[in-house]
């Protein structure tokens, strides 16, 4: 597994933990080249081509439409939005060349993190919304596209998960003790990794395209 963060730390304590298992690779998930390198790094330190990539990269930004700022709005649009863009295209290419002849005896998966509020319009998060929103649509055209194919493009949809996530976003800790309140117990990154683990884990003619992920007492958004 090859991994992209902003974080050399966390990165290599993931290496200790995981061993040969797991490259962290630091850089920026929205650089061009840095995801290019990604892919010739899973076959020079794993001896095999990527035949499972997860957009996963991403960071929030809590406030309306009339607050935002614009320079944060366009820090989050270039992780969240052309940062998945682009690796979705680089992975694409690879994964249709990979399955032309493959398929269906092996799969090929790209599975992409969006976020309810990427389905349903929050008026506190409509600029972090709206991101993802951009990411969704991006994962159903690509699916259409690629799909027949034999590349499986899937879309998951998280809803509230305890991460850093709320930190980075800049929300306040009453909001997030709110959350507890009104939807605990709330989500943690192993929920959302054990729907991923499922959909890649099917029979390769079997595709979740879209799922989402609450904690049960959520009900909006």
């Amino acid at each position: 597994m090859v991994g992209i963060g902003r974080n050399a730390e966390k990165l290599a304590e993931q290496e200790r933990e995981l061993g040969q298992a797991f490259v962290g690779v630091a850089g920026d998930a929205s650089d061009e080249t840095m995801i290019g390198c990604l892919f010739a790094i899973a076959i020079e330190r794993l001896g095999q081509a990527a035949d499972i990539v997860v957009a996963n990269a991403g960071r929030g930004l809590g406030g309306s439409v009339k607050d935002a700022d614009l320079r944060e709005f366009r820090e989050v649009f270039d992780i969240n939005a052309k940062g998945a863009f682009l690796l979705l295209q680089k992975a694409a290419r690879r994964m249709v060349a990979m399955q032309d002849g493959g398929f269906p005896e092996k799969a090929a998966d790209i599975v992409v993190v969006g976020s309810t509020v990427g389905r349903n319009i929050s008026p506190f998060s409509a600029v972090y919304g709206s991101t993802k929103f951009a990411v969704h649509s991006l994962a159903e055209g690509l699916r259409r596209e690629i799909g027949p194919q034999g590349v499986r493009v899937s879309l998951v949809e998280p809803g509230i998960v305890v991460s850093g996530f709320q930190e980075g976003a800049g929300y306040s800790d009453d909001l997030v003790n709110t959350f507890h309140d009104r939807f605990g117990p709330l989500l943690y990154g192993e929920d959302v990794a054990q729907a991923i683990f499922s959909i890649v884990t099917q029979p390769p003619h079997v595709h979740f395209s879209d799922v989402v992920v609450r904690p049960i007492r959520q009900d909006y958004p």
